[in-house]
This record gives structure tokens, C-alpha cells and sequence, in this order.
């Protein structure tokens, strides 16, 4: 895709588990990170979910230089980043440029205050249980001052070697964050003209995203199972899918652990078909779809079944051979000013986007360049942190209902191994008082219980007992270690009493106990199955009686 205008200023966008009970994990260095779940196709797909684009923000540059507020846009915030959580979206992939900040030599160091700025931002996603794309955005475009990563350059051996050793430090950076984030190996790479793709250049990008699976899976750590993202020629479907020369990259290095017949690669497109509707600057195509009601301000291609057979090409190439697809960008800009018919008509776009992505198995990702006037994609003000094109919102989570915990409520606990709920014994609300599991028929005070986020991404969890204000869920001493008890206890404003909830595929959650640095989360001892089951600490190993399911009441 071509350039996604910022603002009516001169810049403008570049745009398996194992179920062996009782093994421990290796720690991660990061709070933000806890204990990596691998996931396969569908799992992937589901968690991801509707995502959003922190656009023209981190792969905004001046002068060759990154700077993260020079379109426009205020310094991210972690305020930002919890409202895109709230309402409702599932994915972020932050666009991140390198450019001048890549030193020179032939060890091509990467500027560490920035590195660590990206860190820093791809935290803040992972604090808020989503999943976070990264990738090296405007380094490829042949319009970006400063770029070098470019199919059509004339020293393709210096182009390799910088790209190599980018990678190597990002992958280094992050070897050990879990499965929340996922690499993407650049962005709309092409060389800059539009039509059938040259056949050398598009040679040179499928190095490019060879170089980059290699180079991250020989960092070992997480990156030798994270899932992986790769683009074809500008990201566009019909030269992706079509026969025009991509391939996908082979992928040697992974873990061993990973099954034979399963994948850890994606396959990044993005979706901006029409383009009169969804990008141009002006006034002349301004709706679409079913909800139009002026054929004369409709785009003569790129209709509902285009979309739909476009999706439907994806997956016949890619996802039926075992690769999710992720529509990484689509959006269209805000003509409402133009037209007053076309805010329905965007949110209708939106709407089918995620209809015919969770159709077909894909991963839908709205680019958002913050800009909320005319002609903007923006679906938040990004200094007020709040919504504001809510219609966009509604549609897409028609299709994505939100993933979000209804805090209000209160909920049972029940073993997804078990069948049976999580009880403080005796319903004594005392400090002290064991939790175990146990049958139930109906939600009673001892086994119903209120989370309560405590604004840094984890959830204190009381129980109904005592008004439900008093006793919360205890990891005895604030230990780390294998087997601590969990009991209630009241507020001590410690980690013992603070977790850490990751979704899993099929809706149910582990969760992650904080004394032990979000690497150990509460489960049923030994796995039982039989009322009285004692409840304790252990490092995380995909069990399912390490999961868990809210019910709410």
C-alpha cells in the first residue's frame, strides 16, 4: 500500500503443549512475560482475534531519523494502549522504523535507547494481554529518506549482511518474551512501482525473509517456536497468492519440539481494495457495500464478493497448507465529511473484513495513522486516549466480541480438567482458610469470586465471603516456589495476591501467580479429579488442570 496520510501537514505515513505434570519452566526476564504456551493454526488465529495498528508512531521518521511523535502523534502511553484493550481488540501490531538509528561498520549496531523504546512499548501491550506484532516498517521504502532495505539496491550483499544483523539484535532483544509477541520480517517491500512484479527484485525479497527466519531461530530461547510473519511482494494479495514468484521460506532452525506437520510461519497481506473508497483524498468514492445508496459515488471494482474471493485465494494458498494469514493493515478513511453516508459504509467495510477473515481462517488488523479528522483512519484520539469512531468499533466486534473481563460481575472458577470449582473450605472467612475444589450445583460465597484489576494488568481476586471485600486469593508467603498453597487471606498489598490471566484458544484462562514473576500459575494438585483436590503454585506446563474457566453469575 502507498502511503497512509498522517495529517494536512507535509509528512505523511510510510507507510504442543505438553501435558507432563509437574515440570517446571525456564524463567523469563521480563515481568511483562510470562511462561511461553505454544499454540497451532487455529489456536494462533483465535487468540489473536481483531487487531488495531499503533500507526505512524514508532516508524515515523525525519530526515532518515525515527522519532516517534514527528507525524503528530503524542508519545505512547500506556493509557493509550489500555483503551484499545478495552475496547475489545485482541492484536496490536506496532510498525517500528530503524533507519538512522542503525550504526554504521559492518556490525550495524542498533541505537540502544531506541531498542529499548520498542521494548518498552511491546511491554506495554504484553501488561494488557495482548498480542503484539513487530516488525521493520519504512527501512524498505524506496520513499523513505534513509532507507536501505531495497529489493531493486544495487549491493544486495551489504543489504543482506545489514538485514542479518538487525534481526539479530531485535531477536536477541526479545528471545525471551512469550507467546504474546510475534516478528514480522518488514513491510510492503516492493520497489516502489506499481504492476506485474519484477522477478529479480521479488527473488531478493524472498532472501530477505529467508535471512530473517534463520537469523531469528538460530537466537534460540523463545524465537526457535515463536510464530513468524512474512510478506509478499507490497503485501498484495494477488502477488502473494498468485504466481508471481513468492515463496515461502523454509524453516530449518525451529524447535525441535514443534510437531512435524505444524507451522510457525504467517503470511502477511494487507487490504485497502477499492482504493478510491478506502484511501484516495477526495470526495468521489465514498461508498460501498450493501449499505450504499448512490451508485454513482461507488467504485466500479473491489465490491463484497471481490473481498470475499481475495480471502478465499488466501486461504486455498496458504491456510489450507497449514500458514495463517494476517491481514496486517485495511481501513478506510473518513469522508463523512464529503459524504454522511459514509460512515455506515465504512463501518459495513470493517464489518465484512473480520466476516470473511474469521471465515477463512485469517487475522484482521485496522490501520489506525491516529489522525481522526477528515480523511483520517484514526479510530482514537490519541491524546484524550478515547474512542472515537465507535461504529468501527461495533462492527468489528460483531464479529470479535470482546475478550475483555466484565469486572462487574462476579464469577465461579471452574477446573478444566476437574469440572469442579475453586471453594474456600468450610466457607470460613477467616485468614488463613484453604482453597480446594468442589462440586457445585450453584454459585455460593465460598465459591464465587470478584476480580478486581489493580491498573498495572493483574487482577486481584476476592472472595464473595465477606462481602467480597475483605479475603482475596493468597499464594502462601508470597513464595515462588513449587507447591505453595493457595489460601485467602486480606489485603497485604503484596504479589501474593496479584495474577496474571492469559486467555487460552478454547476460552479458559491461566492464571499466573505474581510472587512468582508470572512463571508459575495456580493449579489442582497432582490433577485430581475428586472433591477436596487441594489447590497450590506450580511453574506453568499446558495441563489442563492449570486451566481454568470464569463463569459468570
Amino acid at each position: 500500500m502507498v502511503f497512509k496520510k498522517l495529517l494536512a501537514v507535509t509528512a505523511a505515513a510510510a507507510m504442543s503443549l505438553t501435558a507432563v505434570f509437574g515440570f517446571g519452566v525456564t524463567p523469563v526476564k521480563k515481568a511483562s512475560a510470562a511462561a511461553f504456551v505454544d499454540m497451532n493454526q487455529s489456536q494462533i488465529v483465535k487468540v489473536m482475534g481483531a487487531g488495531w495498528n499503533l500507526g505512524n508512531q514508532l516508524e515515523a521518521s525525519i530526515g532518515g531519523m525515527p522519532n516517534e511523535t514527528c507525524w503528530g502523534n503524542p508519545t505512547i502511553s500506556e493509557n493509550m494502549i489500555k483503551a484499545v484493550r478495552n475496547a475489545g481488540f485482541s492484536s496490536i501490531r506496532v510498525p517500528v522504523s530503524y533507519l538512522g538509528k542503525i550504526g554504521g561498520g559492518s556490525s550495524y549496531t542498533i541505537d540502544a535507547s531506541w531498542l529499548n523504546r520498542v521494548k518498552q512499548v511491546v511491554d506495554m501491550c504484553i501488561k494488557y494481554d495482548l498480542y503484539v506484532i513487530i516488525n521493520m516498517h519504512g527501512d524498505g521504502y524506496n520513499s523513505v529518506q534513509g532507507s536501505w532495505l531495497l529489493c531493486n539496491g544495487s549491493d544486495q550483499a551489504t543489504i543482506r549482511a545489514k538485514y542479518a544483523a538487525c534481526w539479530k539484535q531485535i531477536a536477541n532483544c526479545f528471545k525471551d518474551y512469550d507467546h504474546h509477541l510475534i516478528f514480522e520480517s518488514m513491510n510492503e517491500e516492493f520497489d516502489g512501482t506499481y504492476g506485474t512484479p519484477n522477478r529479480t527484485y521479488y527473488s531478493n525479497i524472498n532472501q530477505y525473509n529467508q535471512i530473517f527466519v534463520d537469523t531469528v531461530r538460530k537466537t534460540g530461547g523463545n524465537n526457535a517456536k515463536r510464530w513468524l510473519l512474512v510478506p509478499g511482494w507490497n503485501t498484495n494479495i494477488e502477488y502473494t497468492a498468485g504466481n508471481y514468484g513468492f515463496s515461502v521460506p523454509t524453516d530449518n532452525y525451529r524447535s525441535s519440539a514443534i510437531p512435524s506437520g505444524e507451522k510457525r510461519i504467517m503470511i502477511s497481506v494487507h487490504y485497502y481494495d477499492p482504493w478510491g473508497f478506502c484511501g484516495e483524498e477526495s470526495g468521489v468514492s465514498t461508498q460501498w457495500g450493501s449499505k450504499a445508496t448512490n451508485s454513482g459515488k461507488v467504485d466500479s471494482y473491489g465490491d463484497e464478493s471481490y473481498m470475499r474471493s481475495m480471502f478465499a485465494k488466501m486461504q486455498s494458498v496458504f491456510t489450507n497448507a497449514g500458514y495463517p494469514v494476517v491481514i496486517g493493515e485495511y481501513g478506510a478513511i473518513d469522508k463523512s465529511a464529503d459524504d454522511s453516508r459514509n460512515a455506515v459504509c465504512r463501518a459495513d467495510f470493517a464489518e465484512k473484513v473480520c466476516k470473511y477473515a474469521k471465515q477463512y481462517g485469517h487475522v484482521p488488523i485496522w490501520w489506525d495513522n491516529g489522525v481522526t479528522a477528515k480523511y483520517g483512519f484514526g479510530l482514537f484520539n490519541r491524546y484524550t486516549c478515547k474512542v472515537t469512531q465507535q461504529s468501527i468499533i461495533n462492527a468489528i466486534m460483531s464479529v470479535y466480541p470482546s475478550t475483555v473481563l466484565d469486572t462487574s460481575k462476579t464469577y465461579m472458577i471452574k477446573n478444566a480438567h476437574s469440572g469442579l470449582y475453586m471453594d474456600a473450605a468450610g466457607a470460613k472467612a477467616v485468614n488463613g482458610t484453604n482453597v480446594l475444589q468442589y462440586s457445585a450445583s450453584k454459585a455460593k460465597a465460598n465459591n464465587t469470586w470478584k476480580l478486581v484489576p489493580d491498573g498495572k494488568g493483574c487482577y486481584y481476586i476476592y472472595s464473595v465471603m465477606a462481602g467480597g471485600s475483605t479475603f482475596l486469593l493468597d499464594v502462601a508467603n508470597n513464595s515462588g516456589a513449587n507447591g505453595a498453597n493457595i489460601g485467602i487471606w486480606q489485603n497485604t498489598n503484596c504479589n501474593a495476591q496479584r495474577y496474571k490471566l492469559f486467555r487460552n484458544a478454547d476460552g479458559s484462562y491461566n492464571i499466573f501467580t505474581m510472587s512468582s514473576n508470572g512463571n508459575s500459575c495456580i493449579e489442582v494438585i497432582n490433577a485430581l479429579t475428586t472433591n477436596n483436590g487441594n489447590i497450590q503454585q506450580w511453574g506453568y506446563n499446558g495441563h489442563n488442570c492449570q486451566k481454568w474457566n470464569l463463569i459468570p453469575q
